[in-house]
C-alpha cells in the first residue's frame, strides 16, 4: 500500500515532482498544497486523437506515476469530447474533425496501455463528456462569459494564423476553454502538461478562481522529440514509437533514433544515471534504452527476445555499427512511399537515376533488409529505415 503524503517531507515530495520538468508555477503554491498533508488532485488530459498511446505520452505518465508514489489522487482523464475538436497548440492548420464513435475507440485503447507506468488499481480515470456532455446552452454560456476574447488571442498559433491569413474555426477557439473547465469540474490541485499546454493549463487556473476555486498548480514537462530527432513526436507526423507496438518494432525504433536525442530520453524516459550513461558508447547506450523501453511494455523476456533478434539480423546482413543519417527530403514521399531511384541520387549513394537503375536490377539495393529490384515503383518507407546500395554503403534514413 502507497504511504499517504504526509509520510513523505515536503522537500522530498518537491525534489522528485521537479526532476526532469520544464517549469513549475508556482512553487510556491505547491508547497503550500503539499504542507496541509492531505492527498492532492493531479490531472493529465488526453485526448484519443489516434488509437495509440506513444513514449512522448509516457513522459507525462512517468511523473503522474512519481505523484501516485507520494500518495496523491491521479486522474487520467480522457478528453472523449474535447478530441473530437482535437488540440490546435503548436498546429498551423485544422484539424480533421473526429466522430463520437472513432474518439470513443481511441479512448477504450488507452486505459489498457497505462499498466506498463501507472498503477491502474489507484488511477481515476475519468471522461470529460460526463460534465460536458449533459451541459445545457445555458450552462455553457455562463462558462464562456468566464473568458474574454482578447486573452483567447493571446494564444500564439492563434496569432500566427491570423498573421498568415490563415483561419481557426470557432470550435477550435472554444478548446482551452472546455479543457480549462475540465479543471473545475475535477477541482484540480495540479494539472500536467507539455510545454505547448501553458497557454490552456493557465486558462484553467484562471477560469477555477472564476469559479471560487483555490487555482491549480501547473506543471511544464518537455516536449518528446520523435524518431526524425526534430519535431515533436506525433502519429500524425509519422515519427511516434507507439508503446503498444510488437517488442521488435518498439526496439527497433529506438534503435533508429539519432545519437543526439539518447540523453534527452533516458532523463526524460527513464531512472537511470545520467552521468553513466554519459560514459557509455552511444550503440551500447542506445542497446540499453531500446532493452529497458522494450521490457516496460512487454516485460523483460519480451525485451531480451526483442534485443537477440535485433543483434542477430544486423549481424547476419554485416551492418555497421556507426551509420550516417540522412534526411529524406519531403517531395520525394508520398502517401508514405519513396521512388529509390530518386532516393538514390538525392543521397549521393548512386550519381545519376540510370546508374540507381542499374544498381537495382543488379539486385545491389536493400530496404531494412528487403532486395528493391523495380527501379519503376515506389517503396513504402519509414522514419530510421536503413537503406544499403552496394556492400558497403549504408545511411540510416530520417523522415
Amino acid at each position: 500500500m502507497t504511504p499517504p503524503p504526509q509520510a513523505h517531507s515536503v522537500p522530498d515530495q518537491l525534489s522528485l515532482i521537479k526532476r526532469g520538468i520544464s517549469e513549475l508555477l508556482s512553487e510556491g503554491e505547491l508547497v503550500k498544497k503539499l504542507s496541509r498533508g492531505k492527498p492532492l488532485t493531479i490531472k493529465a488530459g488526453f485526448d484519443p486523437t489516434a488509437a495509440d498511446l506513444h513514449l512522448g505520452h509516457t513522459v507525462l505518465l512517468r511523473k503522474l506515476a512519481q505523484f501516485q508514489k507520494l500518495g496523491h489522487r491521479v486522474v487520467f482523464l480522457i478528453g472523449d469530447y474535447t478530441g473530437m475538436i482535437g488540440d490546435p497548440s503548436g498546429r498551423m492548420e485544422e484539424r480533421p474533425v473526429l466522430t463520437p464513435a472513432q474518439v470513443m475507440a481511441n479512448a477504450k485503447t488507452y486505459q489498457k496501455q497505462v499498466s506498463g507506468i501507472l498503477d491502474t488499481r489507484r488511477v481515476d480515470v475519468k471522461l470529460n463528456s460526463q460534465w460536458l456532455g449533459p451541459m445545457r446552452l445555458a450552462d455553457f454560456l455562463r462558462v464562456t462569459s468566464k473568458l474574454t476574447v482578447p486573452r483567447l488571442l493571446e494564444r500564439d498559433d492563434f496569432v500566427k494564423r491570423l498573421k498568415e491569413g490563415s483561419s481557426f474555426t470557432v470550435t477550435e477557439a472554444l478548446y482551452p476553454l472546455l479543457q480549462a473547465y475540465d479543471s473545475v469540474a475535477l477541482k484540480a490541485d495540479v494539472e500536467l502538461g507539455g510545454t505547448d499546454q501553458k497557454f490552456n493549463l493557465l486558462l484553467g487556473r484562471a477560469l477555477q478562481e472564476r469559479f471560487g476555486q483555490e487555482p491549480q498548480v501547473v506543471i511544464t514537462l518537455p516536449l518528446l522529440e520523435g524518431t526524425d530527432g526534430v519535431q515533436k513526436m506525433s502519429k500524425s507526423l509519422g515519427n511516434a514509437i507507439g508503446i503498444a507496438e510488437p517488442p521488435e518494432e518498439i526496439y527497433g525504433k529506438v534503435m533508429s533514433i539519432p545519437d543526439k536525442l539518447l540523453s534527452r530520453y533516458f532523463e526524460l524516459l527513464t531512472g537511470e544515471d545520467l552521468a553513466q550513461i554519459s560514459k557509455m558508447h552511444p550503440m551500447e547506450a542506445k542497446q540499453r534504452l531500446a532493452l529497458l523501453l522494450t521490457s516496460q511494455f512487454h516485460g523483460p523476456a519480451a525485451g531480451q527476445k526483442a534485443q537477440e533478434g535485433f543483434n542477430q539480423l544486423f549481424r547476419k546482413r554485416e551492418i555497421p555499427v556507426e551509420i550516417p543519417e540522412f534526411k529524406v527530403p519531403a517531395r520525394l514521399v508520398k502517401e508514405g512511399k519513396v521512388w529509390v531511384v530518386a532516393l538514390l541520387v538525392e543521397s549521393g549513394l548512386a550519381p545519376s537515376k540510370a546508374q540507381a537503375r542499374r544498381l537495382m536490377a543488379q539486385g545491389g539495393v536493400d530496404l531494412d533488409g528487403k532486395r528493391l529490384t523495380d527501379p519503376e515503383i515506389s517503396y513504402p518507407i519509414a522514419a530510421g529505415s536503413i537503406l544499403k546500395a552496394g556492400k558497403r554503403h549504408f545511411l540510416r534514413l530520417i523522415l
